[in-house]
């Protein structure tokens, strides 16, 4: 619920000491996973409440080159990826994105030395409106820092760390909160800004109406963590409850797997397997390509949704793969195409999904604010400003009240034994979550021994 937290005054009718002992052990790990957390928590508020409003960045910011005067005719798909290689030359196609209405640019995906560009342009015309490199493009700038891919995919691990610790915030902060006799701080702020009781009232207040949303932003968004939600993703697949796998069972695999081909693969597409196109068998004449132009034509007429992402083969057994994630799951589709014959291997839409599937797939349209138009992004806008007033008021708490050139960590009570039920948790919590189970872990080995055994640890942290 909270990010570094302080405790409340507690009541005189305290249930005993031993309750006492709990709650200031609670409080204890409350701060250390938020002293953890606070960095991550507000980059992930910020870029997460930007993205919710890509749509319509990309039609104010960057209406220029994603919005045209509608025309007569529009061109062939071949003609607009020609236009785009002679805006970037030695370029080669990556993905073709279709118009996603007649007012609409298509966008062409090219691959090149210094990695992919996009390039935007007229489909009436073949002008180009705009090349920006994939990795500068502004939407997933903000889409690649909020997920850490921005660094490099190691630093998705910590997404893992993060969104576990949410959940320990959110359940220790609820237990923190939870009222014990007192009269303010639960659902009221006292004082002024000029007071730590403000600053205290003010984070558990706006953690607690916001707790429910929170946790669900963090177990949805451990779905794209690359230890935890790879895991996942594998063991519905195996036990029949993610992507129908019976659909692939008459095609021949290839070693590629669907974020192979469309690098923005749903959650529970990413990691299926692509098809190959049929090579002719001895002594037959192989079948000429179907191109590209071909290609869009028949995933026009088996019914897939303007605006979706046509990749073509990258080997003469690969196949042409039309995607579309909108934010109307019924529309969601992946189709692929046979090269040669433009017959249709695969075709598999959110109506195929098992239950499990498209709940998993409905939470991670909610997380994106994509599932109830403006009332979803509003109300993922307001969690995202709650969890960064809660960070800068847990900061500014603890600022008020940390001894002069100490940390401040809450002083730990003195029998051990209130320990072994909150470390049973915790070893609970790693098997379900690991990552964020072995950062807890090595907080309890600098908790217990790095700072009772090195004098300055032991003095930087400790309150008194």
């Amino acid at each position: 619920m909270s990010v570094i937290s302080d405790a409340p005054v507690l009541a005189a009718a305290e249930p005993s000491a031993l309750a006492q002992r709990l709650y200031r052990a609670i409080w204890r790990w409350h701060f250390f996973a938020g002293l953890i957390s606070v960095p991550f928590m507000i980059s992930l508020a910020i870029t997460g409440g930007l993205y919710l409003f890509n749509d319509e960045i990309d039609a104010s910011l960057f209406r220029y080159r994603n919005y045209v005067a509608v025309g007569d005719t529009v061109l062939p798909p071949s003609k607009i990826v020609e236009k785009a290689i002679e805006a970037v030359p030695g370029g080669t196609l990556s993905s073709y994105r279709t118009p996603a209405g007649a007012d609409r640019s298509a966008r062409v995906t090219l691959s090149t030395d210094a990695g992919r560009e996009l390039v935007f342009v007229d489909p009436y015309d073949g002008a180009v409106l705009d090349t920006v490199g994939a990795k500068e493009e502004f939407n997933e700038v903000v889409q690649d820092l909020h997920s850490l891919d921005y660094f490099g995919t190691s630093w998705e691990r910590i997404i893992e760390v993060v969104a576990g610790f949410a959940i320990v915030l959110t359940l220790t902060g609820i237990y923190l909160w939870w009222p014990r006799n007192q009269t303010g701080g639960v659902l009221s702020v006292r004082g002024t800004p000029k007071k730590r009781v403000f600053w205290r009232d003010l984070h558990a207040v706006t953690g607690i109406f916001a707790s429910v949303v929170i946790l669900f932003l963090a177990f949805s968004g451990l779905l794209w963590s690359g230890f935890w939600g790879a895991k996942l993703n594998a063991n519905l697949s195996a036990n029949g409850m993610g992507y129908p796998v019976q659909l692939w069972d008459n095609v021949p695999h290839s070693m590629l797997i669907t974020t192979d081909v469309q690098p923005n693969a749903s959650w529970l597409m990413e990691n299926a397997p692509v098809p190959e196109s049929s090579l002719p068998a001895s002594g037959q004449t192989a079948l000429p390509p179907i191109g590209l132009d071909n290609a869009v034509t028949i995933a026009d007429a088996a019914g897939m949704l303007p605006g979706y992402e046509m990749s073509p083969p990258s080997s003469e057994t690969g196949v042409y793969t039309a995607a579309i994630y909108p934010a109307d799951l019924h529309y969601e589709r992946t189709l692929h195409l046979d090269q040669y014959t433009g017959e249709r291997l695969v075709d598999i839409a959110f109506a195929d999904y098992p239950a499990t599937g498209k709940a998993i797939e409905w939470s991670v349209n909610v997380h994106k604010g994509q599932e109830w138009g403006l009332f979803n992004q509003l109300l993922m806008l307001a969690t995202c400003l709650i969890v960064i007033a809660m960070s800068v008021s847990g900061v500014i708490m603890w600022w008020k009240r940390r001894p002069a050139g100490r940390i401040g960590v809450p002083p730990a009570p003195r029998e051990k034994r209130i320990y072994i039920g909150l470390w049973a948790i915790a070893a609970v919590f790693g098997v379900l979550f690991p990552l964020t189970g072995l950062t807890i872990l090595a907080m309890i080995v600098i908790d217990q021994f790095i700072l009772h055994v090195v004098p300055l640890a032991r003095r930087l942290f400790t309150f008194a």
